[in-house]
């Protein structure tokens, strides 16, 4: 585990700053170091004092990996994730007699140029943010403080915060902007009174996290038993942890289920004792499908838990959370410089909520199947489910692929806009690797065409270039070698020639190499609107 580095308790807050980041764990982190390498002023608020020390989060998916891989973590912090492995996928529904009920492809070939599905141990992965956000320029961490209100003004927004162990002291910090990555209980989420939607399913499961101290053989990396006299859930949880979840049946209050004696017991059927295994964690939580109805006011965002809630059953709760921090910091940091007019905010929660939304349903219809506990709808469940595994093209499925909610900042014309765009591993002259590493990460204008400078006017590709923006050839005449075949896989997949991405990955547009000069009028147009369209 990584030594904890905490804040200097001794730094004052600053009364003046451009974003204020109320929630110190992960995504807060990430906001803070993105927004931090982008130039801003950013101070974090946690409430306290100390980082928690035990996991919560297990899997993170390709997507999220890339987001850290933007923000320098993957250089030095790879080695924190264990990709999915094993037989049909990785993932696997079971019933009570354990046979095979359904699979999801966790091992596939990913579009970010990461593993699909990998595990990690949380506590690491926060101690590795939180030392990044510290040693960047413009950003503070300040641990035992809390939220207590604020007030908005066409400005900005006046904070106020008090130390946590002692309530008297208070600070009023003034910034442009405050993003609330709070929780699940999100203190500015109430304070705005923003309303909660409700999937309506609930459950109390038993998370126990321990560490083997034998080895152990699973024939995948995920794997739900389909239960109705116990559900439960085996999962790997990062480099050398295991986690088990066992839902509550009604003949089981919450204080037993969260006995120590009762997780030993839970876990023995699988060899899982105290003379094979080290507990480190067991705890009852309730899983809920929840979202917040408002993402922004005015100069007020929500990410994180406090936007959304999901059961843990597909493991993107933490995804979904570092996307909406890797959305709203790109749109910040243009704002900030003066490269976007504010409108860009107003697509961000629409975005995030219609992408979190496909999510959070797919992961409660898991849910409903994982948690029947009525015996013959158990049985009527597995029937069905081994029926439609007889046809081999059936058995195993793709993980959701959600696009992006509307209104979205897209060019609407094909399949490929508001969906994610590919990561490669890429050759230069003098450099190998992935996309982003090797040619730049930000806006990316590719094409399998030719060059797309050759059809953009000087001004156009200036301006390009300002906003951050890279411009590549991946065609077998152009400059840059597509090694794996990622990017002519992705444009024959979707029938085109060019896509300009965006920073948090997503495409704006795609279509045929002699439609780039279009692309680029329509992205100025967009991000700023006054400015007259090519």
């Amino acid at each position: 585990m990584t030594a904890q580095r905490e804040p200097d308790a001794a730094v004052p807050l600053r009364p003046v700053v451009d974003c204020l980041i109320v929630g110190g764990g992960p995504v807060g982190l990430l906001t803070a170091l993105l927004l931090g390498q982008a130039g801003l002023q950013v101070s974090v608020v946690e409430r306290w004092p100390q980082r928690y020390p035990l996991p919560r989060a297990c899997t993170i998916d390709h997507e999220a990996l890339r987001i850290l891989q933007s923000a320098g973590l993957m250089d030095d912090h790879a080695h924190l994730f264990e990709p999915s492995q094993g037989e049909r996928g990785g993932y696997e529904f079971r019933n009570g007699e354990g046979e095979l009920l359904q699979a999801i492809d966790w091992n596939r070939v990913a579009e970010s140029g990461w593993a699909n599905t990998n595990g990690f141990y949380q506590p690491d992965l926060e101690a590795a943010l939180e030392d990044m956000a510290i040693a960047t320029p413009g950003v503070r961490v300040h641990r035992g403080w809390t939220f207590q209100d604020l007030v908005q003004d066409p400005g900005g927004v006046s904070v106020r915060v008090t130390r946590t162990d002692d309530p008297a002291e208070t600070v009023e910090v003034r910034s442009q902007w405050l993003i609330g990555a709070d929780g699940a209980n999100s203190a500015v989420r109430s304070r705005l009174g923003i309303d909660v939607g409700d999937s309506g399913f609930q459950a109390d499961w038993l998370v126990v996290d321990y560490q083997p101290l034998a080895e152990e053989k699973w024939s995948a990396f995920v794997t739900q038993y389909c239960d109705p006299a116990q559900p439960a859930t085996a999962v790997n949880s990062g480099p050398g942890r295991r986690r088990f979840e066992f839902m509550r049946r009604a003949d089981t209050t919450v204080e037993e289920l969260g006995r120590d004696s009762t997780a030993w017991q839970l876990m023995a059927p699988w060899g899982v004792t105290p003379q094979t295994a080290r507990l480190e964690r067991h705890a009852v939580y309730t899983f809920r499908g929840r979202w917040a109805h408002t993402w922004r006011e005015e100069n007020v965002f929500l990410a994180g838990d406090a936007a959304h809630l999901m059961p843990p059953f597909l493991g993107q709760g933490l995804c979904s959370g570092l996307r909406d921090a890797r959305a709203l910091a790109w749109r910040l940091a243009m704002v900030h410089h003066g490269l976007a007019m504010p409108t860009v905010f107003d697509t961000y929660g629409p975005e995030r909520s219609g992408h979190v939304r496909e999510i959070i349903d797919e992961a409660v219809a898991a849910g409903r199947v994982i948690c029947e506990l009525d015996v013959d709808r158990a049985a009527a469940r597995d029937a069905e489910m081994k029926k439609r595994s007889s046809d081999p093209g059936a058995v195993t499925r793709e993980p959701p692929h959600p696009r992006l909610g509307e209104p979205s900042l897209t060019i609407p014309g094909r399949d490929a806009e508001g969906r994610l765009a590919p990561q490669g591993r890429v050759r230069t002259a003098d450099r190998e690797g992935l996309f982003d590493d090797v040619v730049g990460g930000g806006w990316q204008l590719i094409s399998r065409a030719g060059d797309p400078a050759a059809h953009l006017s000087d001004e156009d590709a200036s301006w390009f270039r300002q906003t951050g923006g890279v411009i590549a050839d991946v065609s077998c005449g152009g400059g840059l070698q597509d090694l794996d075949g990622t990017y002519e896989r992705w444009f024959a997949e979707h029938g085109c020639e060019v896509f300009l991405a965006r920073p948090d990955f997503y495409v704006f547009a795609a279509g045929e190499h002699k439609e780039i000069p279009g692309f680029v009028s329509r992205l100025r147009q967009a991000l700023q609107p006054a400015t007259r369209a090519r």
